[in-house]
């Protein structure tokens, strides 16, 4: 098993080789990877003996976060094992590290469960479908993202009480159309690979279920109505004095508590913004140019991220044109320890790189900057996007989304690995397919087992935990 990097000796994370040899010899190299490391080698999971404790992990992950948030995090690992394991993506790199390799890397997302996927608005106002979240990405072996996706279906169909049927068949479907979209990749130029999207409509189209088609169509005709003038400004924002601020509803969004601390907060995030800038394109930059900076507010998202820094900025062109951006913190990728550093010393441009490469389409704002001597990416609030709904779905709409995400999966690996070798690699079998599904049982059994340790160091006091609705905005 591939042992840790010391902090000293991590080399730099690389893709795949920019060789110019035939598709059919990178195939055969694909080929010979497998014979090394064969399909089977995949299956199942069984914790090594020098396993850390994953609350002991999960601790060391809360170094450097706002202390007084760390137990909003912990209150939102607590709903489910699903919800524990969408905050524990460290604890799996870990467990990723000490599994076979392929020694094919991608630029893997890094945090790859089904609730990283979603659809939103391209800069031409599409809507796609596609991965959304790449605080974690690095290049790393395409099999570390299969596999986290996989289990999170395993976990979700287990909250959702289906039969054992389809928590066997969801994994082993996300592995069926992640290998048969390869295939055709395959064949596809680098350009045509690179072209490639998913498009949402498509996706509702195919949704065999009416009632879950119907309110996927109401879903998307809903957000696309919704302004960030006529919608969100008046849901965050308030005015007071003639000055719109945001409204305060902590420990989701607040304002620092003094005066001067706030003003000298603002003025920092002004510099912050003014480097951001450099970072876009010189059209972008034109464009943000004609805004000015008029609040900003801490904002708790997600739950891996809760307790890092996370922002939100309000700005105005004239005639009172607003635009919400998210100042979002990059921490090292939680792969750092075991594929190498990455080759950004700034960690939110090492997302905004990952995320462009790696996504068919991406926000006209995405950029990165400095605060504080903290890295930040920065995107806009809420611009058309819509989640997957997994918590409504039965067996068959399991099945379904499996398929979509495992197709779009391989469709980023495709676009910034070698599709050839990655298809060699997998074959034409389903053995692949069988393994993953016994590895992902499994391990959806060490999830819920450290799930239950997380709870019980709750319940005994080691750790404090506070429970309040999430805004995963």
């Amino acid at each position: 098993m591939p042992e840790q990097f010391l902090e000293e000796d991590l080399e730099t994370a690389m893709l795949h080789d920019s060789t110019m040899s035939p598709r059919d010899t990178r195939r055969q190299r694909g080929q010979v990877l497998r014979e090394s490391i064969p399909h089977r080698a995949h299956a199942g999971w069984k914790a090594p003996a020098n396993r850390p404790s994953p609350v002991e992990i999960l601790e060391k992950s809360n170094q450097g976060r706002i202390p007084e948030l760390i137990p909003v995090r912990y209150g939102r690992m607590l709903p489910s094992a699903f919800t524990f394991y969408r905050g524990a993506a460290a604890l799996m790199a870990w467990d990723l590290s000490n599994t076979p390799n392929s020694g094919i890397n991608v630029q893997a997302c890094g945090d790859c469960h089904l609730l990283n996927f979603g659809a939103f608005a391209t800069p031409e106002r599409n809507i796609v479908f596609d991965i959304n979240d790449f605080d974690e990405t690095l290049p790393a072996p395409w099999e570390w993202d299969l596999k986290r996706l996989a289990v999170s279906f395993v976990l979700a169909a287990r909250d959702n009480g289906l039969k054992d049927k389809y928590v066997r068949e969801v994994a082993e479907a996300v592995g069926r159309a992640y290998r048969h979209k390869m295939v055709e990749y395959t064949r596809k130029s680098i350009l045509d690979i690179w072209y490639d999207r998913v498009d949402w409509q498509t996706v509702i189209d195919s949704t065999s279920d009416e009632r879950l088609q119907e309110l996927r169509k109401g879903k998307l005709k809903k957000e696309m109505k919704r302004t960030i003038q006529d919608h969100y400004l008046p849901r965050l924002t308030q005015q007071l004095n003639g000055k719109f601020t945001f409204k305060d509803s902590p420990p989701q969004m607040y304002h620092l508590a003094e005066k001067k601390g706030r003003e000298d907060f603002f003025t920092r995030v002004q510099k912050a913004l003014s480097l951001y800038k450099e970072s876009l394109q010189e059209d972008k930059q034109a464009l943000v140019g004609r805004y000015q900076l008029e609040d900003v507010a801490i904002k708790v998202v997600g739950i891996g991220s809760v307790g890092t820094f996370c922002a939100v900025a309000l700005l105005f062109a004239p005639d009172n044109e607003p635009l919400i951006l998210q100042m979002k913190e990059a921490r090292p990728s939680v792969l750092e320890p075991y594929v190498g550093r990455s080759e950004y010393s700034n960690q939110g441009r090492r997302v905004v790189a990952g995320q462009r490469i790696a996504q068919s389409a991406s926000d006209i704002f995405l950029g990165w900057t400095e605060l504080d001597g903290k890295h930040f990416y920065i995107r806009q609030l809420r611009d058309t996007k819509l989640k997957p709904e997994p918590e409504i779905w039965e067996g068959p709409h399991m099945l379904e989304n499996a398929e979509h995400m495992g197709q779009v999966l391989a469709r980023a690996h495709a676009r910034t690995g070698d599709a050839a070798t990655i298809r060699g690699y997998l074959g034409t079998h389903e053995t692949f397919d069988e393994a993953l599904r016994e590895f992902s049982l499994d391990y959806a059994n060490q999830v819920e087992k450290d799930y239950e340790e997380l709870m019980g160091a709750v319940s005994t006091g080691k750790i404090k935990a506070v429970t309040e609705q999430e805004d995963d905005s």
